[in-house]
This record gives C-alpha cells, structure tokens and sequence, in this order.
C-alpha cells in the first residue's frame, strides 16, 4: 500500500481577517512549492449568528482589520464600519467555498480568495447567497449550477462536517497551517495563528527537507 502523499491541511474561513492578511502567504507557497497539495478545510468562524453587530463589537472588529492590514498590507474597506444592522454570519460564505469544493475542486481556492477580496476590501455583503454567486460566476461558474449546490442539503452537511474536522483537531484559531503525515501520522503545525511569508516559508522549507531525509 502507498504511503499517504505529503500534504498541507489550512484550517481557515473566509470571513477570518486574519485568513484575508495570509492569502499572500498561500501565494507564496504554491509559488515555491507548486505540486504540494494543500487541503482546504472550513473551520467556521462565526457560523449560524443571528444578532446584528452593535457599536462595541464594530471597534473591536475595526481594531483586528486594523493591526491585520499593518502587519499584512493586505487592503481593507473600513466604510464596512458604516454599515447598520450587519449579522456577521459566516456560514454562507463558508458553504459557498464548499460549493466550489464539489463543483470544481480546482477553484477551491480562487472562491476562497474572491470572497475574502471582496468582503474586505471592496464592503461587499458576503453573506447573502446572490452577491456569492455573483462571485462564483466571476471565479468561472456557472451561476444557476452554483446556486442550486449551494442551496442542496448535501452541501450544508458537508460545510458542517467540515466545522466539525476543525473543532475535532482542536483548532481553535485561524488560519492554522498544519502538514503532515509525519511518520507517525499525525500533522505538524506550521502555523497556528498568522506569521509573516518569510516564517511560513521558512518553517515549511524545514519540514520538506526532513520528508526528503526520512524517504
């Protein structure tokens, strides 16, 4: 039997700030190490919230984009902070990633990433189902298909399976870069939390050369 194939496994969600400032990151990497397969998992952010963000939560939200774009120089629209009566209910916008997932693997990640684009830097309500397929059709689906996934029940079961990996790994921060298997099958962190390229890179680079030693 063939030995698992090394991999990455990156908890995230695409309404996690900190995920928006490390998608250079994940640039980076498939740029040095572009035949490293890496696995998406949702890891639910604020899933299923119903209650509309009031002043406090506004300035602590504002305060996160604000030291994520100083660390990241990733860019942000803080007219997001206008808004009234916003319910940050991440779920949506996760299931539209796992919609992806099942309808084109391959564009897993540009989802992924045009969501987070557009929620942070251009004050778009991801959290409605037509400004999400409006940004699955721009990523290169098709837009009824995508709407009639994201709607199908397989896809809201999937979405909470994969909230479920990530409370079930103890993951309790995004993003969370794990790789792995190691030889006893268990993962290494790479990063729990968001560090810069240079750190990510530098710790991965550790890692594949250990792969090497031991194959």
């Amino acid at each position: 039997m063939q030995p698992p194939t090394p991999h990455l496994v990156y908890f995230a969600d695409p309404m996690c700030s900190w995920c928006w400032g490390f998608a250079p990151v994940l640039d980076a990497i498939a740029g040095g190490h572009p035949d490293l397969p890496i696995r998406l998992i949702l890891g639910g952010l604020r899933p299923f919230t119903e209650t509309a963000m009031d002043e406090a939560a506004k300035q602590r939200t504002r305060l996160h984009w604000e030291h994520v774009a100083a660390a990241s120089g990733q860019p942000f629209d803080f007219g997001f902070f206008e808004r009234t009566g916003f319910v940050y209910d991440t779920e949506p916008a996760a299931r539209a990633v796992v919609t992806a997932r099942r309808l084109q693997p391959g564009r897993t990640f540009a989802l992924n990433r045009r969501i987070g684009h557009a929620f942070y830097a251009e004050n778009r309500d991801v959290t409605q189902a037509e400004t999400l397929a409006d940004l699955a059709e721009e990523t290169g689906f098709e837009r009824d298909d995508f709407l009639a996934a994201f709607e199908d029940e397989a896809t809201k079961t999937e979405t909470l399976q994969d909230f479920a990996i990530a409370q079930q790994a103890s993951v309790t921060g995004f993003p969370t870069l794990l790789a792995g298997p190691q030889d006893d099958g268990n993962f290494l962190p790479i990063t729990v939390g968001y560090q810069a390229p240079e750190a990510v890179l530098a710790r991965l680079g550790m890692w594949l050369e250990h792969q090497l030693e031991s194959n």
